[in-house]
């Protein structure tokens, strides 16, 4: 059985993703900073008859991530696929966002899913199997105007660039994949209820990434399984 982790997976796209893959028949870890919305998550899965397990991760925490990979290592639990998700969107312009703001923003966005991919792809390498997807958005694309709030934008184009080096420090011929998306305007705490997308229809690229074959795209930037530009 493959394992899915899934970050940000309390609720909205996340949330969405664990039900997609959890029921394609996959082990998911959901990840999240609050221990009990994770746990009403995870208690949501299993109601349903997956196997589903949680996790505390502080995204801005390079140490919180690598306590819960040595957590899982102890377990016995193998990741094979991993899905940034968990991400935040202040709304300032590059003048007016605050210190914290930036800070925070650049930390979750783009840190917390270095710090992962650094705790986890290692050993799908090893393994010669694993799929990285990084939930981009196209506030994030310079093809797009770079829209949206300055923290949110920057951090995310440099999602974006960090999918790229990521997919060029894969060794050829390894079957680990590395691809990033723009989900949509989506349902959700941070898209509002005026947003076009269900967390379902978000959440469905993603899956695709997750689920791709061996002779799938990498180091690519999709949405709705069409190229989209950087």
């Amino acid at each position: 059985m493959r394992t899915a982790l899934v970050t940000g997976a309390n609720r909205g796209i996340g949330f969405a993703v664990a039900q997609a893959l959890g029921r394609k028949g996959m082990r998911v870890v959901l990840t999240g900073r609050d221990a009990g919305s994770v746990q009403a998550a995870v208690e949501s899965l299993r109601a349903e008859g997956m196997d589903a397990m949680g996790e505390t991760i502080d995204l801005v925490s390079p140490e919180s991530i690598r306590d819960c990979a040595r957590r899982l290592d102890a377990s016995g639990v193998e990741v094979h696929v991993l899905i940034n998700n968990g991400a935040i969107e202040p709304s300032a312009d590059a003048l007016h966002a605050t210190d914290e703001e930036i800070e925070t923003t650049l930390r979750t966005n783009l840190l917390g899913a270095w710090y992962t991919c650094r705790a986890f792809v290692p050993a799908m390498i090893a393994r010669g199997y694993g799929r990285v997807v990084n939930v981009s958005s196209d506030f994030g694309s310079f093809d797009r105007g770079l829209g949206g709030g300055a923290p949110y934008s920057v951090s995310k184009a440099a999602l974006n660039a960090l999918t790229v080096k990521l997919a060029q420090a894969i060794p050829q011929g390894v079957d680990v994949k590395v691809n990033c998306l723009n989900p949509g305007w989506v349902r959700t705490r941070m898209g509002g209820p005026d947003a076009t997308k269900s967390p379902e229809e978000g959440a469905e690229t993603v899956v695709w990434l997750a689920t791709l074959p061996a002779d799938g795209p990498h180091g690519g930037f999709f949405q709705d399984h069409e190229p989209l530009g950087w």
